[in-house]
């Protein structure tokens, strides 16, 4: 067991380089963040879990909101690049895609470990229009509606926004109904629920 604040030295230890001190934070600050909440983890709790003091942490970022800020920018980052790998994954036909994008979402919510969207729950958290976590939730979901609505598009469906706006409420119900039923209850239907939506909007 390691005692408080004692850091460990992962080179010798793990096998592997030492991470610096911001790379401590910024890992410590993501994984306390999307566990236990955003408001309920303080900055004490995050340098003494990363084995850092806290100067060093004002060192790499100027606030806990600017840490909070980088914590779901990379949220995002890694969002995009697993969906576009998807997508590639899926091929060129739109509807495929549009398949592959539901079942990334629905992937999400099987896996019981899943806490919900870092974006999502940030939103719920901070209503305040001028958190800079919340400009960043919102710019991502919009991306989000705007990939699905750019491939409902590309598909010979009846209203492709209302398409997209349907196919948006179910996975966001999906995260939402996970943290009450787990990845066992209602959201285990998201894909199916997807596909009967997407087939009711296809034109015959």
């Amino acid at each position: 067991m390691v005692a408080k604040n004692q850091t460990v030295d992962c080179g010798s230890s793990c096998g592997g380089p030492r991470k610096n001190a911001a790379a401590r934070i910024f890992d410590t600050a993501r994984e306390l963040f999307y566990r236990r909440g955003i408001r309920a983890v303080g900055v004490d709790e995050i340098v003494c879990s990363a084995g850092v003091t806290k100067p060093s942490l004002y060192r790499s970022y100027a606030s806990k909101d600017d840490l909070v800020a980088a914590c779901l920018t990379s949220y995002a980052d890694e969002s995009r690049t697993t969906i576009d790998a998807k997508l590639e994954a899926a091929g060129p036909e739109p509807l495929g895609r549009l398949y592959a994008l539901i079942d990334h979402y629905a992937g999400q919510t099987s896996d019981p470990d899943f806490r919900g969207c870092p974006m999502t729950n940030t939103a719920v958290e901070f209503p305040e229009a001028d958190n800079p976590g919340r400009s960043i939730a919102e710019t991502c979901k919009s991306e989000v509606r705007d990939r699905i609505l750019d491939l409902a598009r590309q598909i010979d469906t009846k209203e492709p926004e209302s398409l997209t706006d349907g196919l948006l409420l179910l996975i966001e119900g999906a995260y939402s109904t996970h943290h009450i039923f787990g990845s066992q209850g209602p959201s285990g239907c998201l894909r199916k629920s997807a596909g009967r939506l997407i087939e009711s909007y296809l034109k015959r």
